[in-house]
């Protein structure tokens, strides 16, 4: 009784190895990535939120109506005057491709930041200052990345753009992030070691 047991529980899970090798029980599709290709700049990609609909979570001390309800933020000193939101990320095709934390600190030394991750391609750490100009545009860079962002740097410039929700399907504002990156300079050597 306990041989048959056990040639029936290998013989299942090998069974289900097989399945599932030949019929996928997860279909990830890798969106197309959408990149502009300037002169002498880099590769210009752009991607977006759509505000409120792309909010997960949106919290900070004085939030009446925090996302999602009954959120807690903590009564802590370090964190007075700190948002914290998590997206989903669009592509210029409106398509999610990601998603993306947003932290906004004030204090003596008020900055912006965000970790955005794209499973197929990587995740992003941008760093920008949290004053704006008069437009309401940011300009940062991004400071670290994994995978397909490991090697680039370049700039990255933050805009919201009000829209009418009432002609947009509910969505009165985007949140834009542009980005310039490049790849660094590799060094030649020659064979003798010069440059």
């Amino acid at each position: 009784m306990f041989r048959t047991f056990s040639f029936g529980v290998i013989f299942g899970l090998i069974g289900t190895a097989v399945l599932l090798y030949f019929v996928p029980a997860v279909d990830q599709v890798r969106e197309r990535s959408i990149i502009t290709v300037q002169a002498n700049v880099g590769n210009n990609e752009f991607f977006h939120i759509n505000l409120p609909i792309d909010r997960v979570l949106a919290g900070r001390a004085d939030a009446e109506n925090p996302v999602p309800p009954g959120l807690d933020w903590p009564d802590d000193d370090f964190l007075a005057g700190a948002q914290a939101e998590i997206f989903k990320v669009r592509n210029a095709e409106e398509r999610v491709i990601g998603v993306a934390g947003r932290i906004v600190g004030g204090g003596e030394q008020p900055f912006v930041e965000w970790a955005a991750h794209m499973p197929a391609r990587g995740t992003m750490y941008i760093l920008l200052p949290n004053n704006a100009n008069e437009a309401g545009i940011r300009y940062g860079d991004l400071r670290a990345g994994t995978r397909e962002f490991a090697t680039l740097n370049g700039s990255v410039t933050e805009r919201y753009i009000a829209l009418d929700a009432a002609e947009n399907n509910g969505v009165n504002g985007r949140l834009e992030l542009v980005m310039s990156l490049v790849s660094p300079l590799n060094i030649y050597t020659t064979e003798e070691g010069g440059d």
